[in-house]
């Protein structure tokens, strides 16, 4: 009955058009007075408390990186690059936007940021090069959910400070799976223009591809910062955050010169307005968090997935078709803060590696991102580059379809997410 209360008051809060902010608030306010617990005080505290999190201050960091990075050129330079790499080759326009969205995770770690800016440099090139505008749209909002999965990434922030998991490791962890994710797009990518006309681009002579690494080299170097910083403890994940936005905000302003210090203040301001509708909504989700601790919710689960308790495999099966189902409806970040509380329990009582599992959580949270009909990275795409929503939630099935093969194999074989770990967490 718990489990049905706070789910009903969620989703009858937010189908009146309640943000999902202050629905998280009242499901966990409605779950407080059935089990006679509400207390305004501990609605106010937990709030407090939700936002006043070290770890959390990563987030602004990185959006205000994500900001700097596509007003400041840093993403326009990465894609120079891959044009020079892979551009001449048959549909290499989708092979650019996949290689490109690799590195661009590694600057911001937002889906968002990377697909906006993927979109309005890649879209009109790839319509021009031959390529249906929906099947492009769709292969770069699915590149842009790798932003999540790749270190820096905003969601394993999140999801670390909920579940109490090291984000150090859940970043070095999610490097190789990210990087996974971009191989499935590739395959997918091949199989879908293998049969199109296109206009290939002519190959770029080794000067031209020595001028854009050149030209990109500062802005390449970031990712290789960050991950060795990590690796290697020079800086913590939130000090990465800082040096990702200190180091973007300098090549822009001083390197490239394309970010004009009159614009600082439209940047810091859009990042600030991003930042605080997240922040918001984790400060909602610890008081819903707290109360379904409190009614002991995650024990009733462990008893519902009793039957699956004995063979990780179905187990985490059955919680990643939960995540994708939650997923269908539901933003990321709110996904992450209602699940985590919930299936932690669970995943300690199985046993199962919390880095692990909080790897597959994320990949799984991240590919919701273009889940229709909510997935928000859907329409970022679909308004950057003004594709029709139903013609790009067709056009996206394919490379989803590639994503969750992925994911199965990381599932059916832990040691392609267990093993890169180790080996590179040391």
């Amino acid at each position: 009955m718990t489990i049905a209360i706070f789910v009903g008051s969620l989703l009858g809060a937010m189908t009146i058009g309640m943000p999902i902010a202050y629905a998280l608030l009242i499901s966990g306010i409605a779950l407080m007075l059935y089990v006679d617990v509400f207390d305004a005080q501990i609605v106010a505290q937990n709030v407090i408390n939700g936002a006043d999190s070290f770890p959390l201050m990563a987030v602004p960091f990185f959006m205000l990186a994500g900001e700097i990075m596509n007003t400041g050129g840093l993403s326009k330079r990465i894609v120079n690059v891959a044009l020079a790499a892979v551009g001449h080759v048959k549909g290499g326009l989708g092979y650019v936007a996949i290689l490109a969205a690799c590195v661009l995770s590694a600057l911001s770690g937002s889906a968002i940021a990377d697909a906006a800016a993927l979109a309005a440099l890649l879209v009109p090139m790839m319509t021009q090069a031959g390529h249906d505008k929906a099947r492009a749209g769709g292969l770069i909002a699915a590149s842009g959910i790798i932003g999540p999965i790749i270190p820096p990434s905003i969601g394993f922030v999140i999801f670390g400070v909920i579940a109490n998991v090291s984000i150090t490791k859940l970043f070095l962890a999610g490097l190789v799976p990210g990087l996974l994710i971009g191989v499935g797009l590739a395959v997918a990518w091949w199989w879908e223009v293998r049969k199109e006309t296109l206009v290939t681009p002519p190959r770029k002579s080794a000067a031209d591809l020595l001028g854009a690494l050149r030209e990109g080299v500062w802005a390449l170097v970031l990712p290789l910062i960050i991950i060795f910083g990590l690796k290697f403890g020079v800086f913590t994940p939130t000090e990465s955050a800082v040096v990702a936005a200190v180091y973007s905000l300098f090549v822009a302003v001083f390197v490239y010169r394309e970010l004009k210090i009159t614009e600082l203040y439209a940047v810091f301001v859009t990042a600030a307005k991003t930042t605080a509708v997240v922040m918001f909504l984790v400060a909602a989700a610890i008081v819903s968090a707290y109360v379904l601790t409190i009614s002991e919710v995650a024990l009733t689960l462990v008893d519902l997935l009793q039957p699956f308790m004995g063979n990780q495999t179905l187990l985490l099966l059955a919680m990643m078709i939960l995540v994708v189902i939650v997923g269908t409806a539901m933003d990321m970040t709110p996904t992450i803060l209602i699940l985590t509380p919930i299936l932690m329990p669970v995943v300690k009582e199985a046993g199962i590696d919390p880095v692990y599992f909080g790897v597959l959580f994320i990949v799984n949270n991240a590919i919701g991102l273009i889940t229709p009909p909510v997935g928000t990275v859907l329409n970022v795409v679909a308004g950057v580059a003004r594709i029709d929503m139903e013609d790009l939630m067709k056009a996206v099935w394919p490379f989803m379809i590639a994503q969750l093969v992925v994911l199965g194999l990381m599932i059916v074989f832990p040691q392609l997410v267990t093993w890169p770990a180790r080996l590179i967490g040391g």
